[in-house]
């Protein structure tokens, strides 16, 4: 009788988790909370009437087709707009400079999300605005963040980002027109360095805060050619990347989706974790 009424209290006190229950070394520790939400830095220009296009492109229009009250009691808003693909912050498709490549519509979605890194050339740029990225500025990068993966998204900031949407500033000058093609001045990728990121890291794809990944003074647009014959698309007019860090950020770009589009808008945003 004793031995069933002590084997009873001791169920009854483990049961209700008193003094009796110990936890088991193995037993996982109590959750510490949820992860803080990575911060959302937005790297697109918005679209309006000081959105930056090249030179002898059509810019973008944005026209009312009705906003204010209905007739028929509620309020009601509405616009037309239009304007070249590749305008303000957008996407050049491989087939922008690759005949047969990935269309807008086509390019995977694994080539737009994923792993980001910036290399930051805004101190060379700063002397020189037809400066060009170079592998020497890349391996640099590498020797202070390790290689850059297969697959990356990289990021190249020049500080033209400071003068957007100034088009005296950002792209050389105002002047509009097939004469002021040879009138663009601003930094881009070296077509070697273009070509050493495609056959040596294999990147999904490559972003710059300019108008174009080939620098202003262009005019064969060959670190074009050597991503997109290799189904890397670009990003262009990319904003803030001041405010991103070298590495350890998630890049998410996601184009307006033109079928058989050679590029179009891009919102493209950076999820980087909290601190």
């Amino acid at each position: 009788m004793r031995i069933t009424t002590m084997l009873v209290f001791a169920f009854f006190i483990s049961a209700c988790g008193g003094a009796a229950s110990q936890p088991s070394s193995q037993e996982a520790a109590p959750p510490s909370g949820p992860a803080a939400a990575p911060e959302i830095v937005d790297l697109t220009y918005p679209f309006d009437e000081n959105t930056v296009y090249w030179v002898t492109a059509e810019t973008f229009k944005h026209e009312k087709v009705f906003e204010g009250q209905n007739p028929n009691g509620f309020f009601y808003s509405a616009y037309n707009y239009a304007g070249a693909e590749h305008g303000g912050t957008h996407i050049d498709s491989p087939v922008h400079f690759a005949e047969g490549r990935l269309r807008v519509d086509e390019i995977p979605l694994e080539k737009l999300i994923g792993a980001g890194f910036k290399v930051d050339v805004s101190a060379k740029a700063a002397n020189d605005r037809d400066y060009l990225v170079s592998v020497a500025d890349l391996e640099e990068w590498e020797k202070r963040n390790g290689r850059i993966p297969e697959g990356a998204i990289l990021l190249l900031q020049t500080g033209f980002g400071n003068f957007y949407p100034d088009a005296e500033k950002y792209l050389g000058t105002a002047e509009r027109g097939e004469e002021a093609v040879k009138k663009l001045s601003f930094p881009g990728l070296d077509p070697a360095a273009a070509k050493w990121l495609v056959e040596n890291r294999k990147i999904n794809a490559v972003g710059i805060d300019t108008a174009s990944i080939d620098r202003g003074k262009s005019e064969t647009f060959e670190s074009h050619v050597a991503l997109m014959t290799n189904d890397v698309p670009a990003f262009e007019n990319v904003a803030n990347l001041d405010k991103l860090p070298e590495k350890g950020f998630r890049i998410i770009a996601l184009p307006m989706k033109i079928k058989n589009g050679s590029g179009g808008p891009l919102r493209i945003v950076a999820e980087v974790p909290s601190q």
